[in-house]
């Protein structure tokens, strides 16, 4: 096992403050001081710029070390020009910036290390370069009370966390996650609200977006920047969220792939310049996403560039790349950070470096994924610090999903280490999710997509839109022109959620059924799900025990109907019974009792068993 770089170090012994937003020993504390919601610590550093020699990315190197009682943990900071860059579009200033969002109640203490030195920001020795100065060495603290959000806001459910088994699950409220939303347009971020020669550099700058369709979903009191930019892009989180989607996705770096509007950098040629305006309007973006209870899926790269950054090596182009995102981005509460989209020119031995620098600098150690590409079964159990994978499927009508999510968990269970399976890609990249006008049913998309995946054992599904069509992976501008998919699986999130199913814990077999169409997801003696995907007569195998039973429709979302009891399934015999007709029926076996929950009975949280937030793997 590597060991991390944020390792557990000695309490520091500070002057306690609980002040909001005045000036303490080092920096100035703003934000709102709660449990999981963002803190950001601002230092007054060197007067610089992001053209300035020397380069302020490479130059300097600002860590903070944030402990609370016996824990502690280093954060990466960053340079962001004046403090306001987001509004200001400034290219200099000499504000340096930290953020936390911090796992604990009560007072946090931090100390500071910022260096010089040439390619100091990728170098790991904590040692490394000299003193920068300024606030190189100091202290400060400040208090944290509890959260006051509810519902959707991922700020009322902590942080998102891989636990070993095949399901993420919420540090604060113990819930475990079951994802679904888009995958689609991937450069969801070539928007052109934000700032940056992008959008007039000659790089395929007819795919800019204006997201003028969700301009009338931005609700007043939500972000803007610069006097009402960004109505479009966030009334189209604000859509997703109304719908019930919980994830959407986007890449931040597509230089030579197939849009080449989104970047960090300054243009399209720097590979070690930031864009600091463009990368805080970024994060009014994301913030927004958290706290409207999106997963936020960063895909890093696609195929076109996976080799770009030092020719696909863990050298300090690709360094500074993960240490920006992860300076800037990993407070958020829910995400992954996904290694690249259809990888496959890299060895093994890069893409474990990858995962690596992901595991060992990521204070969080959010999920970590890769997208084939390449099957990447090199990767699986101690060969890296995967957590998960995004899986790609190549069929139109979405027939190889269940198979496929079911092989990932499959092998990652039998090499020791258990991935989060997420379907992020299904269909073929021709058609896959096309619009409601084109297919107002989606039979296809919901019985063998979406039920396919959630089915299999997986962590959830995000739509592709295939570019033969309208609105597409790289054209989409509106997401309301799939609506009736957005309600289909809104239906499918709501029954795991108002019917307590412990799918976290559940397996898929089959075989428990003598139709090959069937899918079964169960945990022996509590509750068993087989979806029938043409309806008809089903005989499933169950433990000894007295069950009841209902169906579930997976088009409208109605409640169980046909609710009755079977009493006395002695051990080996089978549940014996008919769909109501021969559409698609869930049909739901649970031990006697435990279905009789009333069908508008509002959603309830799933508690686990408590595990320590941020916690830091140990060597």
């Amino acid at each position: 096992m590597q060991r991390p770089i944020f390792q557990i170090i000695g309490v520091f012994i500070f002057l306690l403050t609980s002040s909001c937003f005045d000036p303490v020993e080092a920096g100035t504390v703003t934000g709102e001081l709660k449990m999981w919601h963002k803190v950001t610590v601002t230092f007054d550093g060197p007067d610089t710029s992001e053209r300035a020699d020397p380069n302020p990315f490479m130059y300097y190197r600002l860590n903070v070390t944030f402990s609370n009682g016996d824990k502690s943990f280093v954060v990466p900071g960053y340079y962001a020009v004046d403090g306001n860059a987001a509004n200001s579009s400034a290219d200099s200033g000499n504000k340096w910036r930290v953020h936390l969002a911090p796992n604990n109640t009560g007072v946090w203490k931090y100390k500071v290390s910022f260096r010089k030195s040439d390619n100091i920001s990728v170098n790991d020795d904590p040692d490394a370069g000299e003193s920068a100065g300024f606030m190189d060495g100091e202290t400060g603290t400040f208090k944290v009370g509890p959260t006051d959000k509810a519902g959707r806001d991922m700020r009322a459910k902590g942080l998102l966390q891989y636990v070993g088994k095949h399901h993420l699950r919420f540090a604060g409220s113990g819930e475990y996650f079951l994802k679904c939303g888009v995958d689609a347009p991937e450069n969801f971020l070539a928007y052109a609200d934000f700032d940056g020669d992008f959008k007039k550099d000659g790089h395929k700058d007819n795919f800019i977006k204006t997201w003028q369709g969700h301009v009338k979903d931005w609700r007043e009191g939500d972000p803007t920047w610069q006097n009402g930019k960004g109505k479009g892009i966030i009334g189209a989180i604000n859509y997703l969220a109304s719908e019930g989607m919980n994830v959407f996705s986007f890449l931040p770096m597509n230089i030579e792939g197939d849009d080449r509007n989104v970047f960090p950098y300054l243009t399209y040629n720097d590979r070690d310049r930031l864009d600091c305006s463009r990368l805080d309007q970024w994060e009014i973006v994301f913030s927004h996403g958290n706290n409207m209870g999106m997963y936020l899926h960063f895909k890093t790269m696609e195929t076109e560039n996976e080799l770009l950054l030092d020719n696909g090596d863990l050298g300090p182009q690709r360094k500074l790349y993960y240490r920006e995102l992860i300076a800037r981005f990993s407070h958020h509460l829910a995400l992954n950070w996904n290694l690249g989209e259809e990888i496959n020119n890299a060895t093994t031995a890069q893409k474990a470096a990858w995962a690596r620098y992901f595991w060992t600098h990521d204070p969080y150690q959010h999920n970590i994924v890769i997208h084939n590409g390449s099957n990447h079964y090199d990767l699986l159990g101690k060969n890296s610090e995967l957590t998960g994978f995004s899986l790609q499927t190549n069929k139109p009508d979405f027939s190889c999903v269940h198979s496929q999510t079911k092989n990932y968990i499959d092998r990652s269970a039998a090499a020791g280490k258990p991935w989060v399976v997420a379907c992020d890609e299904p269909g073929d990249a021709g058609h896959s999710l096309v619009t409601d006008a084109e297919d107002p049913t989606h039979d296809n998309a919901r019985k063998n997509a979406l039920w396919g995946a959630i089915m299999a054992g997986g962590a959830g599904i995000e739509w592709y839109f295939g570019y033969k069509h309208p609105h597409s992976d790289l054209t989409c501008q509106d997401y309301r022109v799939r609506q009736k998919m957005w309600a289909q699986c809104r239906y499918a999130l709501q029954f795991f959620d108002k019917y307590e199913i412990p799918f976290w814990d559940m397996k898929c077999e089959d075989a428990m059924t003598a139709n090959t169409d069937d899918y079964v997801l169960y945990k022996g003696g509590e509750v068993y799900l087989v979806y029938l995907k043409f309806g008809g007569k089903v005989s499933v195998d169950v433990v000894r025990g007295k069950f009841d039973c209902g169906w579930f429709n997976p088009r409208t979302g109605d409640g169980l109907k046909g609710l009755l009891k079977k009493s006395s399934v002695a051990a080996g015999n089978k549940v014996e019974l008919a769909s109501p007709d021969d559409n698609d029926w869930l049909l739901v076996i649970r031990g006697e009792g435990k279905l009789n929950l009333a069908c508008d009975k509002p959603p309830a949280v799933r508690q686990g068993a408590a595990v320590e937030p941020m916690s830091l793997k140990q060597p």
